[in-house]
């Protein structure tokens, strides 16, 4: 289920529903007898559901929420002003992504629990649930690295992080975008199905030379991956896929051969750990979906360019 908050004359407030199989249609209805509830047949994953939203709202700013998203009063406005003053060239305003609950580092040399909720954060650190632990940051913005990675910047840093106003790709559970942007360079791309549309949209949009913005202001609550699990084989598989396809669809070629080989890499150390082979299957089957369908992409890459006005030369994705 995805939500979309729309801006305009007069607000208004979008629903969809990806394809559930229960009764959430009609519990939404009721709760929400205000809203435009749309029920979609099938699950067509996170851009499906967004472009669904986005078409049937009328306005100049679409505000994006996720379905596992809380958020703080005055978020939508504070999106919305935001945009509203930004300069024209901006296209989309990232929000303050607070992670869900309290959190505590564990230390170096512990093995977490079985079944027990850790997550790692960018120096390796693992951080599990805890009652007196300290609020941290879910993402100010989105980066990518020179492997190809998509990441949340300052995820896991303390709450109160001042974060710079200029980032390279919003996240698409709390951010708003400019109509005129997505009429420019087109809506979520849906091939994806899930992971990694909010950073493709993103490479499209600085290739465009528009550019996304920090509201430091514009707060939510994010219980992350409550949908799908950071373990689970459709995250894995997903996430590795997607990875690789973005990058080949707009970085430059070092960050293609960076991730093509950590990917290989990877896949070939789980396979000779004990208990990870489950992972590396779905790892290596990733890397070879998008080996198999290489021509498919490299001509996607080069409709990307052709349509382009910025090269990638001048776009900094990790800054």
């Amino acid at each position: 289920m995805r939500a979309i908050l729309d801006e305009g004359a007069a607000d208004q407030v979008i629903v969809v529903d990806n394809g559930s199989s229960d009764d959430s249609v009609a519990v939404l209805r009721r709760a929400l007898p205000d809203a435009t509830v749309i029920a979609r047949g099938t699950n067509g994953g996170f851009a499906a559901g967004v472009n669904t939203g986005i078409r049937h709202a009328d306005a100049d700013v679409v505000v994006l929420l996720n379905n596992d998203a809380s958020p703080a009063p005055g978020f939508v406005a504070a999106l919305r002003d935001h945009l509203l003053r930004a300069a024209p060239d901006v296209a989309a305003v990232t929000g303050r992504i607070v992670l869900a609950g309290r959190w505590s580092r564990l230390p170096s040399d512990t093995t977490p629990a079985p079944g027990q909720r850790v997550l790692r954060d960018h120096d390796g650190d693992l951080w599990t649930p805890s009652e007196d632990g300290e609020v941290r940051l879910n993402s100010t913005g989105v980066l990518v690295d020179r492997d190809g990675n998509g990441k949340d910047r300052d995820w896991f840093a303390p709450a109160d992080r001042i974060a710079d106003r200029d980032v390279f790709g919003f996240s698409g559970g709390a951010s708003a975008l400019r109509r005129a942007a997505l009429d420019d360079v087109g809506l979520l791309d849906e091939s994806l199905f899930m992971y990694y549309e909010d950073t493709e949209l993103s490479w499209r949009l600085r290739r465009r030379g528009w550019r996304v913005e920090y509201a430091a202001d514009a707060v939510v609550e994010h219980d992350h991956s409550a949908s799908s699990g950071v373990q689970s084989d459709l995250f894995v598989s997903r996430n590795t896929r997607n990875r690789l396809v973005v990058a080949l669809w707009h970085a430059p070629w070092s960050t293609v051969v960076h991730a093509a080989v950590r990917t290989l890499g990877r896949g070939l150390r789980l396979l000779a750990a004990p208990g990870t082979r489950r992972e590396a299957r779905l790892v290596l089957a990733a890397l070879a979906d998008v080996a198999g369908h290489l021509p498919a992409h490299l001509a996607h890459r080069v409709r990307r360019s052709r349509v382009a006005s910025v090269p990638r030369s001048a776009v900094d994705p990790d800054a």
